[in-house]
């Protein structure tokens, strides 16, 4: 699409107002690094047009304070004490509802991850937030712990204009069709290749 217009415009009944304006579902798959990085740069977009960002991780490790999640906290307390941009929500496994890798069986993960989904359903259904990020969450679609047809369902059937940005690899097809935007992250080279670790300031 250059300069960010369409090639064919659709014959819908919709002004291009409308057009534009509507809720965009998008999934960021794929076996390369940079799909949540894409995700979080999209809420900080969203959150510079002040609309209420949610985000909700599914596997990254409570104890592991990422770049991402220290920078919209702060953007977070910022728009509490001056108003600017949005309010902003971080949940992740090991914080609230989230699930996480602690003691308990493969059962008490899954059924820690259906409430987290639960509570995304719920939130969605009350147009909680403007602009969800669930991260990492094709993993417990992956793994049978949620039902991918009810995750395409709760978000396609979503009222208002609430945005969600689905990350994580091996993302389920019928995840993949019910999108609008779908990107796949995919490598043509990367440091590890050479045997280097991950490093501060690229990978946290």
């Amino acid at each position: 699409m250059p300069q960010g217009k369409p090639e064919v415009v659709p014959e819908d009944g919709l002004t291009t107002r409308q057009r534009r304006n509507r809720p965009i579902f998008a999934v960021h798959t794929g076996p390369m690094k940079g799909k949540s990085t894409a995700a979080f740069g999209m809420a900080l977009r969203a959150w510079n047009q002040g609309w209420s960002i949610g985000v909700f991780q599914f596997v990254k490790s409570a104890k592991w304070r990422v770049g991402e999640e220290s920078a919209f906290k702060a953007l977070g307390e910022l728009h509490e004490s001056t108003g600017q941009g949005g309010p902003v929500e971080w949940h992740k496994m090991g914080e609230g509802w989230s699930w996480s890798r602690k003691a308990g069986s493969e059962e008490d993960h899954a059924a820690n991850a259906r409430e987290g989904w639960a509570e995304i359903k719920r939130r969605l259904a009350e147009e909680r937030h403007d602009f969800y990020v669930l991260d990492e969450f094709t993993y417990p679609l992956k793994w049978g712990w949620i039902e991918v047809a009810d995750v395409v369902e709760a978000i396609r059937n979503r009222t208002g204009r609430q945005h969600v940005v689905v990350t994580g690899r091996d993302a389920p097809p019928e995840l993949v069709e019910a999108a609008d935007l779908v990107v796949e992250m995919t490598k043509v080279k990367h440091p590890m290749d050479a045997g280097q670790k991950g490093q501060r300031g690229i990978e946290w």
